[in-house]
């Protein structure tokens, strides 16, 4: 087997490492010493964008993903979306952008060449704020979910006011979507103190199996696209 290989580096203001690196076909991004991404299970990214666009029961015109990694979930929502659809793809990262035109863009097809991808370097809580009602799905591809948490200061995203801006930025009958690497509990609480009516998907990372999860919450005032019962 062949040791790992550093590509590239970036820190940030906040003095956050991130770090690419390659051992033969393998790519892995880490963020402060956490695998934020790889490029061997990526089926619950894929899941992410293509669960939510199948369950709004209308072609989108307009989706907003936070979190590039290594495309697959934009990937995703581009192989679903109508030709004059528009996706706004937020990374806090930039280098991440840079990574994904240059040494990973073929990995998901080169994903960022579509003309019908925005990409805008920004904390997506406030590209939410400045939204309000624009979007038919928000994906959510940011950590490693709500309990796992590449920065702190991204619990924001996850607490009650990202949760309403996320709610507030949704057109009407619009779905969003949380991938996670673990079942989140406080989360689910959050969501049902809320009142957002929400499922959680468990996605297996080799079919057939059921010891390795990633899971996908997702959320919508349209309780009918997500399968369930309307409150009483």
């Amino acid at each position: 087997m062949t040791t790992w290989t550093d590509l590239a580096r970036a820190t940030n203001a906040a003095g956050d490492e991130i770090l690419l690196r390659q051992r033969d076909t393998l790519f892995e991004i880490r963020y402060n010493g956490i695998e934020l991404m790889s490029n061997l299970n990526h089926q619950s990214e894929a899941v992410l964008a293509e669960r939510p666009l199948r369950l709004l029961g209308r072609r989108p015109r307009e989706v907003l993903i936070a979190g590039l990694g290594m495309g697959f979930t934009l990937r995703a929502a581009l192989d679903l979306l109508a030709p004059n659809a528009r996706v706004t793809l937020c990374e806090l990262v930039p280098e991440i952008v840079a990574w994904n035109h240059g040494r990973l863009s073929h990995l998901a097809g080169h994903p960022l060449t579509d003309p019908r991808v925005s990409v805008e370097i920004a904390d997506v809580t406030a590209v939410l704020a400045r939204n309000p009602g624009r979007f038919d799905a928000i994906l959510m591809d940011t950590d490693n979910g709500p309990d796992i948490l590449v920065r702190e200061t991204n619990s924001a995203i996850y607490g009650d006011t990202g949760l309403s801006r996320s709610r507030d930025a949704l057109a009407l009958g619009g779905i969003a979507a949380f991938w996670s690497a673990s079942v989140a509990p406080d989360f689910e609480a959050r969501l049902t103190r809320q009142g957002w009516p929400w499922r959680r998907d468990d996605i297996a990372l080799v079919p057939g199996r059921v010891d390795a999860m990633h899971h996908i919450y997702f959320a919508s005032d349209d309780a009918a696209a997500l399968g369930l019962k309307k409150a009483a």
